[in-house]
């Protein structure tokens, strides 16, 4: 599988498994998983052909590791970043002191007055290392990043949880926990 067909590939499975399930009509189930079988089949019926060792190596060669199979590996799901409602059963865990989140310069003002919000998604999402948080900001712009006091935000009983793929999640980041890192 070429390259430009793996990030089409993979782009096209975040929209279906995070946020169109409908678009190819399929339905995941409450926890986000769906059929492997049944993905391939509904892609297939919707004009994308793909094999499970093509999908196999999209999965394994994701740089972000966007997506998981189930044990069994006969389910599929997304690992985060979901706008349609799924609970990915994701345990609480103690974060790193501090984390950090990347945005664009232009979301600075609304951010220091209302904190980070999950906006269309279920939750906020931070990482822990500066450079992924940069490379998430430029996405959406001039970046900057942000430097989140997680260890107070835990110890004033603010959850967080992480996902399979190493992203911390949280309900939200109140303005008092956030300081500009660059």
């Amino acid at each position: 599988m070429d390259e430009k067909r793996t990030v089409r590939t993979s782009k096209a499975l975040s929209r279906v498994l995070r946020h169109e399930p409908e678009r190819i009509g399929i339905t995941l189930d409450e926890a986000g998983w769906v059929g492997v079988d049944v993905l391939l089949a509904a892609l297939a019926a919707n004009g994308t052909r793909l094999t499970r060792s093509e999908l196999d190596h999209v999965v394994a060669t994701n740089n972000k590791r966007r997506f998981a199979y189930s044990d069994d590996g006969l389910s599929i799901r997304a690992s985060q970043g979901h706008t349609v409602a799924v609970d990915l059963g994701l345990a609480a865990a103690e974060p790193p002191a501090r984390l950090f989140h990347g945005t664009a310069s232009r979301s600075l003002d609304a951010i220091f007055r209302q904190g980070l919000r999950p906006m269309a998604r279920q939750d906020v999402h931070l990482s822990a290392d500066t450079d992924t948080a940069l490379r998430v900001g430029s996405r959406h712009g001039r970046p900057v990043v942000l430097a989140v006091d997680a260890a107070a935000m835990a110890a004033a009983g603010h959850t967080f949880r992480i996902s399979a793929n190493g992203v911390w999640l949280a309900d939200a980041v109140p303005p008092e926990y956030l300081s500009l890192l660059h």
